[in-house]
């Protein structure tokens, strides 16, 4: 989502006149674009300032904090660093280029923290500055869950669909500038719904069957899901959609039940194996990547065990893992029974062995097998190119092979841990 929203900014500006920089020392206009999620995030983003004030000591430069640590954080950030110009939260960044302006003038701005997401969607351009043949799509933003662990109803505010009429645009859109694939986003993106023309209320299948209709369209993806919204049309649209990629991030977090509970997930173990039972059922040859998250405040010997006992009964191809870290004004970051930084650490390192493991045992099941790959973009080399499969390994290729925006169906002769070669 961050992604997106950074290059949406870029859009932005570069319609008012701003040309991008990869040189700080040559900025007139430095963004950072925060995400509350990971662990010390605020931490890195003072630690940021702290090298961005030695540039616009020595000259004339605006400084904005904008996403999820500047909603969460903002009064406190203009407080620490008093030099920053503008604060945004990820909710109001399309006012950047009027915010500007009334910097340009001499005016002080205060922090920019309402929710306001259909005012942003109506005030952004799409695909005007896009460069590749992949696009990320946001087609719902907030979240209603309130697992007790995540800062995401607070920062990003209440679940909001973009109407089905609006995505298709921007997707079409995108289509004119070369896009070829698309990754709808939300932070519970399978919760999206939106009215059809005849004024039914439709889900997330219905949306991705439309686009697929989009005929320059070859390739669909969505995340990030929730189990229990993943409902029975969705399931089957793995299997009836030719276009929607056989892969699935599905975050379970823990395999037991009472961590669960406690993350007010609203789901158990046995709950999360059966979606992914009857995902498998209608496509085998799904690729599975989940999230989890080690040493919740309470957990046991026990209730670890329960999640590797899961981990190894659904077999993942992809994962991410992390040790629990307190988010200040979550519910969970105020729970009795904190476990020791040195037993989290112990269990992620025993968790990531296993996904690692399953990972590379997945990639290896490609040697000398074909795939067809999305060509992306140049690779490390410069006689190399590197695309994605249809089961979202990264592949590397002799860049003869192929030109960025095909799709090429090519054999697998090396296999690693994080991406295959041709």
């Amino acid at each position: 989502m961050n992604f997106y929203d950074s290059e949406k900014m870029s859009d932005l500006l570069m319609n008012h006149g701003y040309v991008a920089t990869d040189i700080q020392e040559d900025a007139d206009l430095i963004i950072v674009n925060t995400c509350h999620i990971r662990e010390k995030a605020s931490e890195k983003l003072f630690s940021d300032l702290g090298r961005i004030k030695k540039i616009k000591d020595k000259k004339r430069l605006t400084v904005a904090v904008t996403g999820c640590v500047a909603q969460a954080e903002g009064e406190q950030i203009s407080v620490r660093a008093p030099f920053v110009d503008l604060i945004s939260g990820p909710q109001s960044y399309h006012r950047l280029p009027e915010m500007l302006r009334k910097i340009s003038n001499g005016k002080n701005i205060s922090p920019l923290l309402e929710f306001m997401p259909n005012e942003k969607f109506d005030n952004l351009e799409f695909g005007k500055n896009k460069k590749g043949p992949t696009s990320f799509v946001s087609i719902q933003e907030g979240c209603d869950k309130f697992c007790t662990f995540c800062v995401v109803p607070y920062t990003r505010g209440a679940e909001f669909s973009r109407s089905i009429s609006e995505i298709i645009d921007e997707v079409s859109n995108l289509t004119d500038h070369g896009v070829c694939e698309v990754t709808l986003l939300g932070q519970n993106v399978n919760s999206w719904h939106g009215v059809d023309k005849k004024g039914k209320e439709r889900g997330l299948a219905y949306l991705i069957n439309e686009i697929s209709y989009i005929k320059k369209i070859k390739r669909i993806r969505y995340t990030t899901s929730h189990p229990l919204d993943m409902d029975e049309e969705l399931i089957l649209a793995h299997k009836n959609i030719n276009k929607l990629m056989p892969y699935l991030h599905l975050p379970v977090q823990s395999g037991s039940d009472s961590i669960l509970k406690a993350m007010n997930r609203k789901h158990t173990a046995k709950d999360y194996i059966k979606i992914i039972d009857k995902i498998r059922k209608i496509n085998p040859e799904i690729a599975l990547s989940g999230d989890f998250i080690v040493g919740f405040p309470g957990e046991t010997d026990k209730d670890f065990n329960d999640t590797i006992r899961l981990v190894k009964e659904v077999q993942y191809a992809q994962s991410y893992s992390f040790k629990y870290s307190e988010r200040p004004g979550t519910p969970a970051s105020v729970l009795d029974f904190q476990v020791p930084e040195s037993k989290k650490r112990v269990r992620l390192k025993k968790l990531q062995e296993i996904l690692f493991e399953q990972q590379e045992k997945y990639n290896f099941s490609f040697l000398g097998k074909e795939l067809e790959v999305l060509i992306e973009k140049t690779g490390g080399r410069d006689d190399q190119i590197m695309g994605r499969s249809q089961y979202m390994q990264s592949v590397y290729m002799d860049k003869n092979l192929g030109k960025i925006g095909e799709i090429k169906t090519v054999k697998i002769s090396h296999a690693g841990k994080n991406s295959l070669k041709v």
